[in-house]
């Protein structure tokens, strides 16, 4: 009988153990979009490629979930090379001297169906709190390559101005031009090889 506990013991220990793993974000299959209102009439839509990053889920523990995310801001594009181009000067992203954006999650927790990721935003040399509603991640799953893979769509709102990006141009009308705050949605799949993630 005992030699029978010790091995349920032993197996519910491993068990536990496994549900951690640790994910690479998969840039081709992520993105990282943003829109803003324009003149107060409607909303213009942009994105952002090269998303890198990692993650470290474990559904049984949230409070050692991690997030870290780092985004190419040279990779801007709103379907307009010309104002892609403004997008990256010094009156906006400014890219030469600030050619990334980051995000590492500081709490991870529950919240309804899905979960709650406070954590640094780092934009222009400014870093602000922010605090990302998740949903998912989904469940587990083997791809034709042995790779397992889960997936996860966030959305936050900030005000570009916290982070030092004040353009705008006054309309006739008395209004303004661009929106201050900003709404970014992230579509994210990440990896990790069968080796190292939960369903060993």
């Amino acid at each position: 009988m005992i030699r029978i506990l010790k091995t349920l013991i032993l197996t519910a220990v491993v068990a536990l153990g496994a549900t951690a793993a640790d994910y690479k974000i998969d840039p081709a299959h992520s993105s990282a979009n943003f829109s803003v209102t324009h003149m107060g009439l409607s909303k213009v839509r942009g994105a952002f490629g090269n998303l890198q990053g990692t993650v470290s889920y474990d559904p049984a523990n949230l409070a050692a979930t991690k997030v870290e995310a780092t985004i190419d801001v040279s990779t801007v594009n709103t379907n307009d090379a010309k104002r892609d181009g403004h997008l990256k000067s010094a009156d906006f992203f400014e890219v030469e001297k600030f050619p990334t954006m980051k995000f590492v999650s500081t709490k991870v927790e529950k919240s309804g169906s899905g979960l709650k990721a406070t954590g640094d935003l780092t934009m222009k040399g400014v870093t602000k709190q922010v605090v990302l509603n998740i949903e998912g991640p989904t469940d587990e799953i083997k791809d034709m390559r042995g790779m397992l893979r889960r997936a996860a769509a966030a959305s936050t709102r900030i005000n570009r101005k916290d982070f030092g990006i004040t353009f705008n141009r006054v309309l006739d009308t008395g209004g303004l031009m661009i929106s201050d705050e900003v709404d970014i949605t992230l579509d994210i799949q990440f990896a990790a090889p069968a080796t190292t993630a939960s369903s060993k």
